[in-house]
């Protein structure tokens, strides 16, 4: 089955809990907030592991950034994961809710050891999650995760403890939101101004409520603020990136140039077109990369991509000499391919966008700013620039929910209607079979040029999945 993900030679395989991992998956440790492995019990011990990991050759305190995005188990966890720090002696700076390219921003800029970002992403709020950073505003990669897990279940923390003048502290960081909306201007041409610019803005209810309408206020813009009254239990709900249908209907009330649509940490933006029409990140790296392809500022020509992404967005590069490099499903999988390749740009079809140039981790609000810029420089609507960048193939997605998550390459009745499906397609689709790595899911992606007949695959897909779970199960 040459398309599921645990049988792709050429892309990266994230390593998940069901590849021997208890504890983080393809974006750090996620769940339901209060219950295992996402209790305040597990983040005081992590905390303790990540200031000890830190601490290796060092003769100082550590220092760590803590941000979080608004859920009501936020506080839980940042106290937590303080604790655990400072027990091992390490220096806490809290920046409250921020965006999760906050955080790995500012670890870098104020040369912090490590920068920890509580959020479950565009999850409901009743999950939550960690996810970590190292000193140099980039993810931890799986072996590094796999060490502190490693550090997490044995002796070895317990024999470590400090006492007296050793203890750590914590501060708040009262000007981490300044400092990012600095960061973001700044990546922003010097030259443009959003003068005259009315656009709609959806925070989410989540990490950016405040800093996202400043960015763009104080660039001059003329914002209609949506999802900015978090309460802890709103984030993501009918809002943001997951539902920018309001953002669209808000842009053609409001007569806006276009909308912006956030998530939950502000990682990821889907925009909205002055017509209502959504832009999805395939479409936004088709748009950006195309751009640099003809000013030639697109290193080796190439976008990184995940297998998700759109074979349009693939053709659309081609026909004009570039290429797209896929990843597995993750936006880090995207960002070390493009550190060992040397790529500048890439992103994910959810709205992970990834400017190596600017930041070290997705950030929707700088790759709103880049579109907006484009937008400026070329005198064109947005829905003029999208239409042009690429045409999308046919894409049917089918998301199940099982009990019990087997192998791929188990799933034997599966696997004959996936090789029967790509054998019919031929090469004008594909076919992509992958457990998440956040949910306990199974999804299917089918691409082709009939959208009837490609969402009648997917289903069968679906099905034969079910039929092979349901073997085991009654075996």
């Amino acid at each position: 089955m040459a398309r599921t993900e645990s049988t792709r030679k050429k892309e990266q395989e994230p390593l998940t809990k069901s590849s021997g991992r208890k504890l983080f998956g393809t974006d750090g440790v996620r769940g339901t907030a209060n219950e295992p492995p996402m209790t305040p019990e597990m983040a005081l011990r992590l905390g303790r592991a990540i200031a000890f990991v830190a601490r290796r050759g060092k003769g100082r305190k550590v220092r760590v950034v803590i941000g979080k995005d608004t859920r009501l188990s936020g506080y839980m966890f940042e106290t937590a994961l303080a604790s655990g720090i400072c027990a091992m002696g390490g220096h806490v700076m809290l920046s409250g809710p921020i965006p999760t390219p906050a955080v790995a921003q500012l670890t870098r800029s104020m040369r912090a050891d490590a920068g920890v970002v509580i959020s479950a992403s565009h999850n409901p709020y009743g999950d939550n999650g960690i996810k970590i950073f190292g000193p140099d505003g980039f993810k931890l990669p799986d072996a590094e995760e796999a060490a502190i897990e490693r550090l997490m279940e044995g002796g070895e923390l317990d024999a470590l403890r400090v006492t007296g003048a050793a203890i750590g502290d914590a501060m708040r960081l009262e000007d981490a939101r300044g400092r990012y909306v600095v960061f973001c201007k700044n990546t922003f041409p010097a030259q443009l101004s959003l003068d005259g610019v009315k656009l709609v803005c959806d925070a989410a209810h989540g990490a950016a409520y405040k800093v996202a309408p400043l960015v763009f206020g104080e660039l001059g813009a003329d914002v209609v603020p949506l999802g900015v009254k978090p309460n802890g239990r709103n984030i993501n709900r009918d809002c943001g990136a997951l539902h920018p249908d309001h953002v669209a209907s808000e842009v053609v009330r409001k007569g806006a140039a276009l909308g912006i649509a956030l998530d939950g940490d502000a990682d990821r933006v889907i925009m909205v077109d002055e017509k209502g029409q959504i832009v999805d990140g395939d479409v936004i790296m088709a748009l950006v990369a195309l751009r640099l392809l003809r000013q030639g500022k697109l290193p080796h020509g190439t976008v990184v991509s995940t297998v998700m992404s759109n074979l349009g967005l693939e053709r659309a590069l081609a026909a004009e000499g570039g290429r797209v490099e896929r990843t597995a499903v993750g936006d880090r999988y995207v960002v070390e391919a493009m550190r060992a390749g040397g790529y500048s740009f890439g992103g994910e079809q959810s709205g992970h966008l990834i400017f190596l140039d600017h930041a070290t981790t997705g950030d929707g609000i700088v790759a709103a700013l880049q579109v907006l810029a484009i937008m400026l420089e070329s005198g064109k609507p947005l829905s003029e620039l999208a239409s042009r960048a690429m045409q999308r193939v046919p894409q049917v997605l089918e998301n199940a929910t099982f009990v019990r998550r087997l192998p791929l390459e188990s799933m034997q009745t599966m696997r004959l209607v996936v090789d029967r499906v790509e054998k019919t397609l031929g090469g004008k689709g594909r076919v992509l079979v992958r457990w998440s790595g956040t949910e306990p899911k199974l999804r299917v992606m089918v691409e082709g040029e009939d959208e009837a007949l490609i969402a009648r695959y997917a289903q069968e897909i679906v099905e034969a999945a079910k039929s092979d779970v349901s073997s085991v199960a009654a075996g």
